[in-house]
């Protein structure tokens, strides 16, 4: 069974740091774009950083400057080093990754979520 699993997240304080990371498991074929998104409560689902297979980075201006995606192909991982985090930080973060699965088959998978709470 093909599963992203997400970890890292957690309670931080004002300006601290915090790496999530996300791996992929099961029978894949070839992963193109992964990416992070989050959700506040009370808020829509939000788009926060991509990297494609060929490790081109965008990022959402909210967290321009601040976040880095980067990701480990050999082991099927996408990392979000969070630094200078803020309280409007605070969100259940998302994994998000494009898989194909064999030659005729690809979908679009997400991570279970992982708590992220920037509190003092």
């Amino acid at each position: 069974q093909v599963q992203l699993v997400e970890s890292g997240g957690g309670l931080v304080q004002p300006g601290g740091s915090l790496r999530l990371s996300c791996a992929a498991s099961g029978s894949i074929f070839s992963i193109y774009d992964m990416g992070w998104y989050r959700q506040a409560p009370g808020k829509q689902r939000e788009w926060v950083a991509g990297i494609t297979s060929g490790g081109s980075t965008n990022y959402a201006d909210s967290v321009k400057g601040r976040f880095t995606i980067s990701r480990d192909n050999a082991k099927n991982t996408v990392y979000l080093q969070m630094n200078s985090l803020k309280p409007e930080d605070t969100a259940v973060y998302y994994c998000n990754a494009a898989l194909r699965l064999s030659p005729d088959y690809e979908d679009d998978y997400w991570g279970q979520g992982t708590q992220v709470t920037v509190s003092s």
